[in-house]
């Protein structure tokens, strides 16, 4: 019982690291999108968001993940 609470503990910062990956994915993206309707620009900056929502998750995850 006590190494599963030793991995969970473990594993917390991580799975919070690809929530983040996953929400400025979402985040990002759906900003380029409502954007792209108002400027009219199809599909640039819902393209643009999308790519720097992967900058940003991962940058993220690679925060959480690297060796300290």
């Amino acid at each position: 019982t006590r190494a599963l609470q030793e991995n969970v503990a473990r594993s917390g910062p991580v799975a919070g690291a690809s929530y983040s990956l996953i929400g400025a994915i979402l985040l990002l993206g759906a900003g380029g999108y409502l954007l792209d309707g108002r400027l009219g620009t199809k599909p640039w900056l819902t393209f643009a968001g999308l790519l720097l929502g992967i900058v940003v998750g991962f940058y993220e995850l690679i925060k959480v993940t690297r060796p300290q």
